[in-house]
C-alpha cells in the first residue's frame, strides 16, 4: 500500500477532501464528494484504497453521470491542447506522451481519429497516456475505433480509473 505524500485524506474536512479530489475525475468533483460521503477512516490515506473507492463509485453510477465524466474528458492533441485550455493534469499528461511534439501530420491525423470517433461512439477518445508515446497513442485509436460502442463505453471507463490513479499517486 502506498501513502500520500502531501496530505492525509482521513483528517480533511468535506470541503477540503472535495477540494484536494475534486480534478482526479476530469471535472467531475461529485466522484470525489461521494467517496467523502462513505466516510473517512485511516484506510483512505492509502492511495489504493482511495482509488478502488473512487472508481466503484464511477462503476456504479448510473449510465448518465458516466457518460457525462466520459465526455468531460478533452480530445487527445485536439483544440483544446492546442489552445492551452486543458486542466494542469491533461496538460501534463498529454505532454509527457509527447503529444506536444507531433508533426503537422500526426496532429491531422489524431483531429481525423477524434471526428470519427466522436461521429461513431457518441464521446470522445479516452485513453490513460502515462507511459505511452505519441505513436503508440495513435496505434491504439486506429485499433480502438472498430470496437462496438459497448466495448470503447467499458474501455472509457477503465482508462479513466487508470488515469485517476496516475494522478492520485502524484499526491
Amino acid at each position: 500500500m502506498t501513502a500520500f505524500q502531501s496530505l492525509k485524506p482521513s483528517t480533511l474536512s468535506r470541503e477540503d477532501f472535495v477540494k484536494a479530489f475534486a480534478d482526479i475525475y476530469e471535472h467531475s468533483p461529485w466522484v470525489a464528494e461521494k467517496a467523502y460521503e462513505l466516510g473517512l477512516d485511516a484506510s483512505v490515506d492509502q492511495i489504493e484504497t482511495l482509488h478502488q473507492r473512487m472508481s466503484d463509485i464511477l462503476l456504479s453510477a448510473d449510465h448518465a453521470s458516466q457518460l457525462a465524466l466520459i465526455n468531460a474528458h478533452p480530445d487527445l492533441a485536439g483544440k483544446a491542447a492546442v489552445q492551452g485550455q486543458l486542466t494542469e493534469a491533461s496538460t501534463n499528461e498529454q505532454a509527457g506522451a509527447g503529444i506536444h511534439q507531433c508533426t503537422a501530420e500526426e496532429f491531422q491525423r489524431f483531429t481525423e481519429l477524434n471526428d470519427a470517433y466522436k461521429a461513431k461512439f457518441k464521446f470522445p477518445f479516452i485513453m490513460a497516456v502515462k507511459g505511452s508515446n505519441r505513436h503508440q497513442i495513435l496505434a491504439a485509436f486506429e485499433t480502438r475505433i472498430h470496437n462496438s460502442v459497448d466495448t470503447e463505453f467499458k474501455c472509457a471507463l477503465a482508462e479513466i480509473n487508470k488515469i485517476a490513479l496516475f494522478r492520485l499517486l502524484t499526491l
